[in-house]
């Protein structure tokens, strides 16, 4: 069993409902982060970002970002994007899954069964 593991995004979404069902699934312990209640720093944003990449990051499918100003999204940049994320967690792609220091993006049965292979 693995430790360290914590699951970041909003519960109300689906995607996140997937990862967490398999996590519980596969019994595997985790905490989860909820950005809407829990908030997220600039400090943590850039290092996530520092490993993912921001535009990764950057959930440019869903309804927040639709409903940006079409100017703001051809402006966009690491530092306003990060701004972005920070007023509005629902714009950060999710999941975001820490586990041992390494984050992954995203969820696929098959990811989570290689990041979890060695456990």
């Amino acid at each position: 069993m693995t430790d360290a593991v914590t699951l970041y995004g909003i519960p109300n979404c689906d995607t996140i409902k997937k990862a967490r069902g398999w996590l519980h699934d596969q019994a595997i312990d985790y905490r989860f982060h909820d950005y809407r209640k829990q908030g997220v720093d600039l400090q943590q944003l850039q290092a996530m970002a520092a490993q993912l990449g921001w535009e990764v990051m950057l959930n440019r499918r869903g309804t927040t970002w639709r409903a940006l100003p079409d100017g703001v999204k051809a402006q966009i940049d690491e530092a306003s994007a990060l701004q972005l994320m920070l007023d509005n967690p629902a714009i950060i792609k999710r999941p975001i899954l820490e586990q041992d220091g390494c984050l992954h993006i995203g969820f696929k049965p098959q990811q989570y069964q290689e990041i979890f292979a060695s456990q």
